[in-house]
């Protein structure tokens, strides 16, 4: 199929995109990576007006790394975060996660915000948003800047709460200061590069004694959007944790979800797939490595 008639349009600078989202509102899309938006086009599940290409914006690239967060602007590519290995050092929960995004060719051409303002509850960033607590600003021409949490920016599958006439401007992922930060990110597929059946994701506080300190856990795939668990990572704190301890958490996570089913999985095979990969993660983190950072890579 070819996507439904649209006009073109090429954004000058960052005002000149928000004057157009104001003129079209609901209308008009913003074109970033384009690697899902255009396959939706092409299959006419996305109609817009206007087509607003923010890709070439200078202002919405660039990356940040001061103390306490990284910012980075909402076009920055995913290849390009992939390969900053200061990023690596600062947010590893996120390198872990661009691991599993489709393919090489994909991430050469996606882009951070692209994934995040796209809201696929199955996709591998918005879940490390969640889980590490990340800000994402907006801004539109009439209201100015806002900041909204990851945690409420994800309202259901590809819904957001981004309005019509906001675009995504950056995204400030919160940094862990101290030793012994150790991440792991892990999901199920049918082939790599689909979308996952269930993943897992999880940063934890490890000190000398191997009692966490601090964790951050969460679940994609299961329910309209990816989910984050803070009071089940509160109950780590101050434990070692084992195969038994990694079961119980990852149980408790599951129960608060309500998977659907589809042509490659039922809600309850769902179920089981996420409490093996979220206690996969948390087994992963909680091992120590001469690098201190683990991620887990297996398929199923």
């Amino acid at each position: 199929m070819k996507a439904a008639p649209f006009e073109y349009v090429l954004a000058e600078s960052l005002d000149h995109a928000l004057e157009c989202l104001d003129q079209y509102g609901g209308d008009a899309r913003t074109l970033a990576g384009g690697q899902s938006l255009v396959p939706m086009m092409a299959m006419r599940l996305a109609r817009p007006c206007m087509l607003l290409d923010i890709n070439r914006l200078a202002e919405l690239k660039q990356v940040d790394i001061r103390q306490g967060a990284v910012s980075m602007g909402a076009t920055t590519g995913q290849r390009a975060i992939e390969d900053n290995f200061e990023v690596h050092g600062a947010i590893p929960l996120v390198r872990d996660a661009l691991r599993w995004v489709g393919h090489i060719q994909t991430r050469n051409r996606g882009t951070i915000g692209g994934s995040l303002v796209h809201a696929d509850p199955s996709a591998e960033l918005p879940l490390a948003a969640v889980v590490l607590d990340a800000t994402l600003r907006l801004c539109s021409k009439a209201d100015g800047e806002r900041e909204i949490a990851a945690q409420e920016f994800f309202l259901g599958p590809m819904f957001t709460a981004t309005a019509e006439t906001e675009c995504l401007t950056s995204i400030e992922w919160p940094i862990w200061e101290g030793s012994g930060v150790r991440t792991a990110f892990d999901e199920a597929a049918m082939r790599h590069g689909d979308f996952a059946m269930a993943s897992a994701a999880c940063q934890l506080q490890i000190d000398e004694n191997s009692v966490c300190q601090r964790a951050a856990i969460g679940i994609g795939g299961l329910d309209g959007v990816p989910r984050s668990f803070p009071e089940l990572a509160q109950q780590l704190v101050g434990q070692r944790i084992d195969a038994r301890i990694a079961r119980e958490i990852a149980h408790c996570a599951v129960q608060q979800t309500e998977p659907g089913s589809d042509l490659h999985a039922d809600a309850e095979f769902r179920r089981q797939l996420a409490v093996v990969m979220l206690t996969r993660v948390l087994q992963a983190a909680s091992t120590p490595s001469p690098n201190g950072t683990t991620n887990s890579t297996a398929h199923a």
